[in-house]
């Protein structure tokens, strides 16, 4: 999708000052001379790629405005400016709203997200070992999984185990291939997943590739959660092979994951490779967490959506995707 860039000097009219001081004599100083186009520049991510459309990666993607973009930048360019005192974290941490220290690599991203979809070395979104695994030599990959091995080893000891009987014998070695199979999300590079399969075709109709099945794992409690996936998009004169669909959902699916945060980066990513008019993915899952343990509800289903482009601006639109994929679903 083409983004429409504006005149800065109305962009910045559209972003309100956030910059202003008070003088002793009460009047106020107008904030220090830095236009929106420089913001931008400097929020722009090092490893982007330009191309005649703009910057791909910035700090909000092509869907939003100039005047969405611009108070964007402004607010964190402010943040940059008067920043509020942080408690003392780690090198590479940043603090959440709720005070706990998280990775800025592998904090979740939204559509306002500073980091790509895609980074420079075809990864999305990947965490903060995963180039160590990806990379690892055979002697390295052998000396993680019996590291893997021997933690789980530990669990059935403090559950009350005795893993050296004969059901629980190889159980360690047979979890932890298992719990790298689950992960193998993270190894998987976007660019070779799609491998060229986008072309050139004249459709401007909604696509919907609908009921892919999801199997991931919740972050909190390492337990599964299963369901359908349902993808549209209207394409921007490029269409991407159908298979392909599927592909990314298990890429991103395969990772410790959360609902909300699965259907998001599935919905971005598409988004990033075809460009499209617009990209709406909605997902409907049943979470172990809540059927096995906790509140114990066997029935209850969650059903996220992530809407961009014209799926979020039109009503009608919206609802046409939402009523073609959740049509006989349930």
């Amino acid at each position: 999708m083409s983004s429409t860039t504006a005149p800065m000097n109305k962009a910045s009219a559209l972003a309100e000052p956030v910059d202003n001081h008070s003088t002793a004599n009460g009047t106020t100083t107008p904030p220090s001379e830095t236009s929106t186009e420089e913001l931008f520049k400097s929020l722009k991510i090092s490893a982007s790629r330009d191309t005649p459309r703009g910057p791909q990666h910035d700090i909000a993607p092509s869907t939003h405005t100039t005047a969405e973009r611009a108070r964007t930048a402004v607010a964190l360019h402010h943040s940059h400016q008067h920043p509020q005192p942080r408690p003392h974290l780690p090198v590479g941490t940043v603090a959440s709203l709720n005070g706990l220290a998280t990775p800025q690599i592998s904090r979740p991203a939204t559509p306002y997200t500073m980091n790509p979809p895609v980074d420079f070395d075809g990864l999305s979104w990947p965490s903060l070992g995963t180039k160590a695994r990806l990379e690892a030599t055979p002697e390295e990959s052998q000396k993680r999984l019996e590291s893997l091995s021997g933690a789980i080893r530990t669990i059935l000891e403090c559950i009350g185990e005795d893993p050296d009987r004969e059901g629980l014998l190889d159980t360690p070695q047979r979890y932890a291939k298992a719990m790298l199979y689950f992960t193998k999300g993270y190894e998987e590079n976007l660019k070779q997943i799609v491998n060229n399969a986008v072309f050139e075709e004249d459709h401007d109709e909604l696509v919907i590739v609908k009921d892919i099945e999801i199997f991931s794992m919740c972050e909190h409690h390492l337990v599964p959660f299963t369901g359908k996936m349902h993808i549209g998009y209207i394409p921007n004169r490029k269409v991407l092979g159908l298979s392909k669909f599927a592909r990314i959902a298990e890429m991103f699916a395969r990772r410790l994951q959360l609902q909300e945060r699965l259907t998001k980066q599935v919905a971005m990513a598409i988004e990033e490779i075809l460009q499209p008019r617009g990209v709406a993915v909605v997902m409907e899952s049943a979470h172990l967490c809540m059927v096995m343990r906790g509140v114990g509800k066997t029935t209850a289903t969650t059903t996220t959506s992530s809407m961009l482009g014209v799926f979020r601006k039109s009503t009608r639109t919206r609802e046409e995707f939402m009523h073609l994929a959740l049509k006989g679903s349930r």
